[in-house]
């Protein structure tokens, strides 16, 4: 008899994406569920990439990332927030943002540690989280609007917490913190004495007037948070799996320890293709948004005539709708198996995004993607209308 693999991950189930994924292939349903864009991202990045692929070099590139592309992230951080980061000590070059979170959360966190999680949270933050011996402990934002509770915040902190994990704008909410949540979150981490790990993926994909603001930037924030960008997100290159963090130099030395045998180090042309696009113009970071927000619109608009609720969504690539009125007999589970099936259009459910013991967990919520072409968002919305009339 074989003895046991490591519970964290042995014990956790098949992720909700695969299964609505391969329902969506099986049933010819439309996939607005995993989060990836239809394009191919911005030609000059992919050319760049091509060109450097053909003119090398194409050997190990230094582990925290190209000279090139680390200057790029300082520019970046530079030119959008004011921040001045030393890109030979503060910068970290990853094979995507996911690995970036592994990174951090393995060199910070010690057995019995506690992190503060906000859900509904990315899948991979609990795992991660106790994997490397922490405790996560939950704070819940509350729908339609997504807020916490203030009184519940200040007691998830306590003597044995060590960092708080912030994801904004937030998947799977779409929500953007606002400047008097970032102003409390930064109160109780100088007041405990804590890290922030900063998840900004969707750093460029907000939406209306709320812009994103690092909780880096906050007063007394630079020598407690690690920033966490996507390539990915920010050029909708999502299989290039290029990430970046930005730290403190005595944080970001011991996050590099950890990257280095993680994965050691990233394609260089690809290095060098996101370097040109960061570089980019303004107008490219505006553009973006401005598709992405149409899109939100659309679909938005689509899913309140088919008789959804439709949430707010300040940002990322997803909207939330209460089906409640729809469908008072399913939960979250049944309701988008049944509506890949049978619609043919694929969400996900909520309550995937929570802890299987957190309480008060919302059971008529679907997670919808609206980073698609514009004829895909108008054939999903066509579908849920014709069935549920």
């Amino acid at each position: 008899m074989s003895k046991p693999a490591n519970p964290v991950f042995s014990e956790l189930p098949t992720t909700i994406f695969t299964v609505m994924s391969a329902l969506a292939r099986e049933h010819g349903a439309v996939n607005l569920g995993q989060g990836f864009p239809d394009s191919n991202g911005p030609e000059h990045v992919r050319r760049a990439a091509a060109e450097a692929i053909l003119s090398g070099p194409n050997q190990y590139p230094p582990s925290t990332g190209t000279p090139e592309l680390r200057a790029a992230v300082a520019a970046h951080n530079r030119r959008f927030y004011g921040l001045e980061v030393d890109p030979e000590s503060e910068v970290i070059v990853t094979s995507g943002a996911t690995e970036a979170l592994a990174d951090c959360l393995l060199a910070l966190l010690r057995p019995g540690d506690e992190a503060i999680l906000i859900e509904p949270a990315y899948d991979a933050y609990a795992p991660l989280v106790r994997a490397a011996g922490g405790i996560p402990r939950f704070v819940q934002l509350r729908p339609p609007a997504w807020q916490f509770d203030e009184a519940d915040l200040r007691a998830a902190f306590n003597p044995r917490t060590k960092l708080i994990l912030l994801n904004s704008p937030m998947n799977p909410t779409g929500k953007v913190f606002d400047a008097e949540e970032l102003r409390l979150l930064a109160e109780l981490v100088i007041e405990h004495d804590v890290y922030a790990v900063c998840d900004e993926v969707y750093e460029h994909l907000t939406f209306g007037e709320r812009g994103h603001v690092p909780l880096m930037t906050l007063p007394g924030m630079r020598e407690r948070c690690v920033r966490i960008g996507s390539a990915g997100k920010t050029f909708s290159l999502t299989g290039w799996k290029i990430g970046y963090v930005t730290a403190p130099r005595e944080l970001a030395a011991v996050i590099a320890k950890t990257h280095q045998f993680v994965t050691f180090t990233s394609a260089p042309a690809l290095q060098h293709a996101v370097a040109i696009g960061l570089a980019s113009d303004t107008a490219y970071f505006r553009d973006l948004a401005a598709e992405m927000e149409r899109n939100r619109d659309l679909l938005g608009a689509g899913l309140a005539r088919a008789g959804f609720r439709v949430l707010p969504c300040d940002g990322t690539y997803f909207v939330n709708a209460d089906f409640g009125a729809l469908d008072a007999a399913r939960d979250d589970m049944e309701f988008c198996r049944n509506l890949a099936v049978a619609a043919k259009v694929a969400a996900i459910p909520v309550s995937a995004f929570y802890d299987a013991r957190s309480p008060d967990v919302p059971r008529k919520l679907a997670r919808f993607c609206f980073c698609k072409e514009t004829a895909l968002l108008e054939e999903a919305v066509a579908r849920m209308v014709r069935y549920f009339e």
